[in-house]
């Protein structure tokens, strides 16, 4: 198994195993939820690695073939030529050997469960912190590039009655980032991002793209607001940018982990002998009567047979619709469109799987944003992100709440690779950009976060700051070190 310790993506993906989820937020009681396995492998899957080993295109499969094959993937992406491969090298390797389906990306669906709207429409908070300065508006721009999130039509749908109820504000949703354009933009008081994942502003057009990119910018310079959830953040940087818009193939991951397990030495990297080990037992159990050949007509049902190794500590499940996991190192991940991630405040590294206990402690417990807590931490169960070291800074935002680390267990903190020395974790903040504003929330993976109301009305507080109606400190938490 792949064990702890540095590396650059020492995981990239964990597994074909089901995360059974369950958001939950509670000032005393933590709750739990099991975790088990699930997922499968594809017919689609075991016809593409078949026709990839089948070299001579003879309708069998030898273990010269296979082992032929194993060598050359081997040698491609062992980029670097180190004799070694991290598990985030076997993950892009295989998603460029087995490309996700291509062509237009389907529609991102744009319902909420009508269950979770209900729950949510109990939360929603009674009043707005302040009474607005002027009518408002708030486009919520709810494309994903990436990876999509199935609480993102309710996160959309949970600003709109937000605005209805409160007064605050009235909302238009777009999947359409074409929205986001000098014109269209002017009759807007404040964008929130709903989970946006990948270059979710890009288009094959250089010359939309840039415009989009200015329009946002100018946008929120210029003195307007920009609020986002979740996975706002997992966008523009290195791994979205792979693990997204440009192909990841999550029907990879079986056999990924499969390779990942091949590194008996627990050394964190797969070297070559290990990898062709790996080949030779893959093979002793696709070829169980010992005959040579693998008839194309036999492999599937043999490959489906084949163990997948139980999911690796502190990674993501693909089962269930969770976005892979991923484990970067300090200083190494980059990001795409610096502009953006500074605005925005950081972007994802890491999470710890939805169903993972988490305390907050709120880093200012009188600040208005944080009213709605009543000076009291609370715990919440969700998939919650850190934040990759080249851009996230206290010097750079007005941190509101943060992960109590103190209080988690040496277990969870483990399952992080490359956790911050200082142990600091934010979750939520604010900050100046320009003369607009911007505030993140880091927890809206599961959509029982919308049924909490103390979030709710912490979030409604970070769109009235951003709109501009609700005065607070936004200063950085820290002081710049010169």
């Amino acid at each position: 198994m792949v064990t702890r310790s540095a590396g650059r993506r020492i995981l990239f993906a964990a597994g074909c195993a089901m995360v059974v989820c369950a958001g939950g937020f509670s000032p005393t009681k933590a709750q739990q939820t099991p975790q088990g396995r699930g997922g499968g492998r594809g017919g689609g899957m075991s016809t593409a690695l078949f026709t990839a080993i089948d070299a001579n295109k003879d309708g069998a499969a030898t273990r010269e073939e296979l082992k032929a094959r194993f060598d050359s993937w081997y040698s491609a992406w062992d980029t670097s030529k180190t004799n070694t491969l991290t598990p985030e090298q076997i993950f892009m390797g295989l998603s460029t050997a087995f490309p996700a389906t291509t062509g237009a990306a389907p529609p991102q669906n744009q319902a909420p469960r009508p269950d979770d709207v209900k729950a949510m429409m109990a939360a929603l908070p009674d009043a707005a912190p302040v009474k607005p300065k002027q009518p408002r508006k708030v486009l919520v721009l709810a494309r994903a590039a990436g990876f999509v999130h199935s609480s993102i039509p309710l996160a959309g749908r949970t600003i709109e009655e937000i605005g209805k109820k409160t007064g605050a504000w009235s909302t238009t949703i777009t999947y359409d980032a074409a929205d986001i354009n000098d014109e269209n933009l002017k009759q807007y008081d404040a964008i929130f991002l709903a989970s946006t994942t990948g270059a979710f502003l890009d288009d094959p057009d250089a010359a939309a793209t840039a415009a989009r990119r200015k329009a946002l910018l100018a946008f929120v310079r210029g003195g307007k607001g920009l609020a986002g959830i979740h996975a706002a953040t997992d966008s523009y940087h290195q791994s979205s940018a792979q693990a997204g818009g440009a192909g990841f193939n999550f029907q990879v991951i079986p056999i990924a982990m499969q390779m990942i397990a091949a590194d008996k030495n627990s050394d964190s990297k797969i070297s070559r002998d290990e990898f062709g080990a790996l080949a030779d037992s893959w093979y002793d159990k696709l070829d169980p009567d010992k005959s040579g050949r693998i008839a194309q007509a036999d492999f599937p049902q043999r490959y489906a047979a084949l163990p997948t190794p139980p999911m690796p500590a502190g990674t993501g499940g693909a089962g269930n619709g969770q976005a892979p996991a991923t484990n970067l190192g300090p200083d190494t991940e980059v990001g795409t469109w610096p502009e953006f991630n500074k605005m925005i405040g950081g972007f994802f590294k890491f999470h710890w799987n939805d169903g993972q206990t988490i305390t907050v402690k709120l880093d200012e417990p009188k600040h208005p944003l944080n009213a709605p807590f009543k000076g009291e931490g609370y715990v919440i169960v969700d998939e919650t992100y850190t934040f990759g070291r080249a851009v996230y800074s206290r010097e750079n935002l007005r941190v509101l709440t943060s992960i109590d680390y103190a209080k988690m267990s040496a277990e969870d903190k483990a399952k992080e690779q490359n956790p911050r020395p200082d142990g600091d974790y934010a979750l939520s903040w604010i900050r100046r950009e320009g003369k607009g504003r911007v505030f993140y929330e880091a927890h809206g993976h599961n959509e029982k976060v919308y049924a909490i109301k103390p979030l709710l009305e912490h979030i409604t507080a970070g769109m009235q700051y951003v709109l501009g109606d609700l005065q607070a400190e936004d200063r950085p938490s820290k002081t710049a070190t010169k």
